[in-house]
């Protein structure tokens, strides 16, 4: 009876709400249309044999679903080329109506092989430092995985921590117009994906393949 017991109890524990279990992954783009996104600013961006392409710019593409914490968010791209300019829009405080608030006043993980360790594929643009340089050639694709845990983000490219960030920490002074306006941004945000394709290049761009969420094990 006391072992009966013991297993009725361990299940339980094992199925009660906010224990051991994450979410499942929720897919943002379906793979059709642009269903639960809008489009600001200059550019487009297409959907083009289930992916989605980056056009014009330089403009963003924003989940309309409500804002995102506590979540990792997992992003699927390829590059053309090595100097192809992208990036993922996090911890954006209000739905944006133009495509510099988000800029300055939330937070964008560069997609940009080509730059330097403050402007590269997996760095908070121009905040933070790459510990890690691990972008796959231009036609190869990339997972990114970006944890937010309230304050705290942690980026990871095809496996490899490129940053660890928690808002407040010191960093780089704004040396260009075009940077970010420093200051601490908020837990929760709206996010979005940058088109900004170069404009010297007819067939520049970058694809995305997949953009899901998965909330963080309570």
């Amino acid at each position: 009876m006391r072992r009966q017991a013991l297993i009725i109890t361990l299940l339980a524990l094992a199925i009660a709400p906010g224990r051991a279990f994450s979410a499942e992954w929720k897919q943002l783009f379906n793979g059709k249309d642009l269903t639960g996104w809008q489009q600001v600013g200059p550019g487009n961006f297409v959907v083009e044999d289930g992916l989605l392409k980056t056009t014009g710019g330089m403009g963003l593409l924003y989940w309309k679903g409500g804002k995102i914490a506590n979540s990792v968010i997992r992003v699927v791209f390829k590059t053309t080329h090595d100097d192809d300019n992208s990036g993922v829009f996090i911890r954006i405080p209000i739905e944006p109506r133009e495509e510099w608030m988000p800029v300055n006043y939330g937070e964008e993980v560069q997609i940009y092989a080509a730059g330097d360790e403050h402007h590269c594929t997996g760095v908070i643009y121009s905040l933070t430092t790459a510990m890690a340089r691990s972008s796959k050639p231009p036609g190869e694709w990339n997972t990114m995985e970006i944890t937010l845990d309230g304050p705290h983000t942690v980026i990871v490219l095809n496996g490899q921590k490129v940053t660890d960030y928690t808002e407040g920490q010191p960093v780089p002074e704004r040396s260009k117009s075009y940077e970010p306006q420093r200051g601490r941004r908020p837990n929760a945000g709206y996010i979005g994906l940058q088109n900004h394709p170069r404009e010297d290049k007819s067939d520049s761009g970058v694809y995305f393949k997949e953009v899901a969420v998965k909330a963080l094990k309570k």
